[in-house]
């Protein structure tokens, strides 16, 4: 009756830090930082773009994003980047990657 060890597929892949990194150099990829203007304001991964997600047109700002991108999502600990990819998933965006432990665990430098 209910599969409780049952488990949604994701169609994103969480990724730690180090390929991450290297992904930000190739073409075609575009970083993501779905935190709030004030979380982006102190302190972001170079190049990152801001799309809040608790933002109310969080949704139509993701619709007018071209999915022929590579997408680097990341948030302060992975867990709202986590849902963008999902969101970004069910909107047909094919490549997505989730930053494992959010910017809390980046070892590189942040801007």
């Amino acid at each position: 009756m209910f599969n409780f060890f049952s488990t949604k597929t994701k169609k994103y892949e969480d990724i730690p830090a180090g390929p991450f990194h290297d992904l930000m150099l190739q073409p075609n990829t575009v970083i993501l930082d779905v935190r709030t203007a004030g979380e982006f304001a102190g302190g972001k991964i170079r190049g990152a773009r801001n799309l809040d997600i608790m933002s109310s047109n969080f949704i139509n700002q993701i619709k007018n994003l071209p999915k022929d991108k590579t997408y680097l999502v990341y948030c302060r600990s992975g867990n709202r980047s986590g849902q963008a990819c999902e969101i970004m998933a069910d909107l047909g965006f094919e490549n997505l990657k989730n930053l494992s432990g959010g910017i809390m665990r980046w070892p590189f430098e942040t801007v």
